[in-house]
């Protein structure tokens, strides 16, 4: 049983912690991007240091009062809400957003939770390295909250997700125990490694403080190109090909069906048509090289190989800094277009990647059977992450269409997912809006291990109750 941040409980906690570290919360605390559920809160903890977080965990842990981490805001399962049960302790970490350390040398920084995702990427320029992931909300997305849901993002297929680039963590444990994991090794083999098991736990085992981080070396060239394909199996094999050609070099390779750039037109249209006439697919592709190779030429000798091939037809290579950074603006506007629309239903999904052209042909003849939509799938073919969403008809919206289709348009999308041997979350987590999903769909000796980790890292359920695993369940 949880019980509420009430009035006695905040000032007994006031009286061990610095004055203004406690407030009411705020609307910006209480809210999630999509809109699906307002959350509640007792009381906005903003600690300036791990020992102040040490402090609010452990009076929660005694007092059984629920705590929601809480980093950008910016996650699109619910995780950094609370909608239901006790009144929670909202605990942002914005605060705690200082550079520890930076070892150029060694391709390492040390940084707090509450740093920004854009900030700890300046922190890396500002040393001659490079972070290297990146998302579209880095001005927003906390470093903590990056690793919490395990963020991906673009150049997963280079150098991986928020997992791969992290050496070591230092959190707050739910009895309020600090962890000292901030090992800058690449091996530390001495048993479980409760690092891997804290990032990607969306705040339900513990609240990650502090991070050591993986840089890289900045490639010497780098290009940009957007190509047109014929149909997903040639953007694959135009994938194959670019791996082939820049082997370990494919920084990003991202697959935008037609209609997403129909969406585009439809709510940016400041945003300028790079291909004429629209293709029913494209591909958005990047190389990073070593000094002594230019990516423009590679880029250039990539797609005359793929015409030659039938894999390409029209194509854009960017010329300078400013046309990349025209083309990235494309693909970045994207989900702010799908949003402007309203889709009826969003997927973030992964398959094998041969499974991809497959599981297009599947998917859009079954969304079909339900109804007329508009189809605008993208997302990071590199990797085999789509974001397979669903919209109106043009001039219809949203509200339109009941729950009960909604939840149908899903269902069928996800059957199909798991039947490839997919993902139905690829890199947006559980939160509370895949719970059900989760249990659906997971093998049920993962379920169980994961319970019985839960029960045992976090006995009383105070940490982010509701997200990943149902309270109990």
């Amino acid at each position: 049983m949880l019980n509420p941040a009430d009035d006695l409980f905040i000032a007994e906690l006031a009286a061990h912690l610095p004055a203004g570290t406690l407030r009411p919360p705020e609307p910006r605390h209480l809210e999630e991007p999509r809109g699906h559920w307002q959350g509640g809160g007792g009381v906005l903890a903003l600690p300036r240091c791990t020992g102040e977080v040490a402090t609010i965990v452990g009076h929660c842990a005694a007092g059984r009062v629920p705590v929601v981490p809480r980093g950008g805001g910016t996650g699109l399962v619910g995780g950094q809400v609370c909608p239901d049960g006790p009144a929670p302790v909202i605990l942002s970490l914005e605060r705690m957003d200082a550079v520890r350390a930076v070892h150029a040398a060694e391709n390492t920084i040390v940084v707090e939770a509450g740093m920004t995702l854009a900030a700890v990427r300046e922190a890396a320029a500002d040393a001659g390295r490079r972070f290297p992931l990146s998302l579209a909300s880095e001005g927003s997305a906390r470093i903590g909250g990056c690793l919490a849901t395990n963020a991906g993002g673009i150049n997963v297929l280079r150098w991986g997700n928020a997992r791969d680039l992290c050496l070591g963590v230092e959190a707050v444990m739910a009895d309020g125990r600090v962890l000292g994991g901030l090992k800058r090794l690449r091996k530390d083999n001495t048993g479980y490694d409760l690092r891997n098991l804290l990032i990607g736990s969306e705040g339900t085992l513990g609240i990650i403080t502090a991070a050591a981080l993986r840089l890289v070396a900045p490639p010497a060239s780098e290009g940009t190109a957007l190509l047109a394909v014929p149909d997903p199996g040639a953007a694959l094999g135009l994938l194959a090909l670019a791996e082939t050609r820049a082997a370990g070099c494919v920084s990003a390779f991202e697959l935008i069906a037609g209609g997403a750039f129909g969406l585009l037109a439809e709510t940016v249209p400041e945003a300028r048509r790079l291909l004429e006439p629209v293709p029913d697919w494209a591909v958005l592709v990047e190389l990073g090289l070593p000094a002594g190779l230019d990516a423009g030429t590679a880029l250039e000798e990539l797609y005359s190989e793929a015409a030659a091939a039938g894999l390409a037809g029209d194509g854009v290579i960017a010329r300078s800094e400013g046309q990349r950074a025209e083309l990235w603006r494309m693909r970045e506007l994207l989900p702010e277009a799908s949003r402007r629309v309203g889709a009826v239903s969003n997927h973030d999904i992964a398959l094998p990647l041969g499974a991809l052209p497959a599981f297009l042909d599947e998917v859009d003849a079954a969304i079909a059977r339900i109804g007329p939509f508009r189809l605008a799938p993208f997302g990071h073919l590199g990797d085999g992450n789509l974001h397979y969403n669903v919209f109106p008809p043009k001039g219809g919206r949203r509200s339109d269409y009941p729950e009960d289709m909604r939840a149908e348009i899903k269902r069928t999308v996800h059957d199909i997912v798991h039947a490839m041997g997919g993902s139905i979350s690829a890199e947006h987590g559980i939160g509370r809006f895949k719970v059900d999903d989760l249990e659906r769909y997971g093998d049920p000796v993962k379920l169980s291990a994961m319970r019985a980790i839960k029960a045992a890292l976090d006995p009383h359920g105070i940490m982010n109750p509701g997200a990943v695993l149902r309270p109990g369940g």
